[in-house]
């Protein structure tokens, strides 16, 4: 190696706890249980399913593993048949959801 190269190395970036920031980050999350739906607010949410089109520009907020995400983009696929929704490449099955808007609409959840 030339001496330039060497003098680089000293400058470029070093991690010297390697992984300890996505730890960090995993324990920040605050782990939230799965709310269950009314039977009012789940009928809501069936036809608010049924007006969805492909393409449409969509905001969902949906349980995911340990806590609730939001999540906003178009519409790639809705499958009645499997029950999921995807949004770009997002799947999202339909027990999950909690609340969708289309995108420039107000929800309660969804703001």
């Amino acid at each position: 190696m030339s001496d330039r190269a060497d003098r680089a190395k000293q400058f470029m970036p070093f991690a010297s706890l390697k992984g300890y920031y996505d730890m960090v980050r995993n324990k920040e999350k605050t782990v939230s249980e799965k709310r269950e739906l009314s039977e009012y607010k789940a009928e809501i949410l069936s036809d608010k399913l049924l007006k969805v089109k492909k393409g449409a520009l969509l905001k969902a907020v949906y349980y995911q593993g340990d806590g609730y995400v939001k999540t906003e983009g178009m519409v790639s696929n809705i499958d009645f048949t499997m029950r999921v929704l995807t949004i770009v490449k997002t799947k999202i099955p339909f027990d999950d959801i909690y609340d969708i808007s289309l995108s420039g609409e107000k929800s309660e959840t969804c703001e």
